[in-house]
């Protein structure tokens, strides 16, 4: 994301946003925390590594009751961070929630929450290196939502791919904690751990839920991973039907964020 892109979600520019992140834990646990009566996702794999503008999990608010389905991450950015630019891969974090291009998503109807089980910050090093440093509420990774708004849109989000329309989304910052302060001393994802949190940001008026914008109490993070492209420390590997340990190929997932 360049730096106006980063500016005009509301943190300062040089300074890498949350662009990485996993999610190790499976469907009903997702369903049973969010609240969600029903599930678009088919069978929904561990992500050890979400990457921008590509798909993941959501929960958002839909006629029958919440719903479970996937998005492509990153809103639609500001007019003028599109100056001179063929595409648009969206907007990953949103800070400035009193800027009129985010308040048309502010309502109950455009509201989701983003399941993960850790995040990553990239920490800037004396060498000039920006290694991940990914952070969890403790070493088994346990399910939590980043506070989320998505909406329906069609645009270039590639140039090979030509005009798309596609369900996307982005996540709320705020000031960082302590934890993730010490890394990145801006911003950190706004985070929901409790089913009332849920229920008060998928259901609230906009000024009432807001109030979740804040950062997590200090010490109720812990760094769990340095250095990957992902974190696969939360996975529950299970045998195939060979009694072989079934692995993810990590590799490819590399490969496929840099393309």
């Amino acid at each position: 994301m360049s730096a106006r892109e980063c500016s005009a979600c509301g943190d300062e520019e040089n300074w890498p946003l949350c662009n990485l992140y996993s999610l190790t834990k499976g469907q009903q646990a997702i369903r049973e925390l969010a609240g969600a009566m029903s599930d678009r996702t088919g069978n929904l794999p561990p992500l050890p590594a979400v990457f921008p503008d590509y798909p993941a999990p959501i929960v958002r608010n839909q006629a029958k009751g919440r719903e479970l389905t996937m998005a492509r991450w990153g809103m639609p950015s500001p007019a003028f961070a599109l100056k001179g630019k063929k595409s648009d891969p969206g907007v990953t974090n949103v800070r400035n929630v009193k800027s009129p291009h985010w308040r048309r998503w502010l309502g109950i109807e455009n509201r989701c929450i983003v399941p993960y089980t850790s995040f990553s910050k990239n920490e800037a090093l004396l060498d000039g290196t920006h290694p991940p440093v990914w952070f969890a509420f403790d070493e088994t990774r346990p399910l939590a939502f980043f506070a989320g708004i998505w909406t329906r849109w069609t645009s270039v989000r590639k140039v090979k791919e030509g005009e798309t329309t596609n369900d996307i989304f982005a996540f709320l910052t705020t000031d960082a904690n302590k934890e993730v302060g010490a890394i990145h001393p801006k911003a950190m994802p706004v985070i929901l751990t409790a089913r009332e949190e849920i229920d008060l940001w998928m259901t609230a008026p906009a000024e009432e839920a807001l109030t979740l914008q804040r950062p997590l109490p200090d010490d109720a993070l812990v760094i769990v991973a340095r250095g990957n492209r992902r974190d696969e420390g939360g996975l529950a590997l299970t045998p195939d039907a060979n009694g072989d340990t079934i692995l993810i190929d990590a590799e490819q997932l590399d490969q496929d964020a840099s393309a």
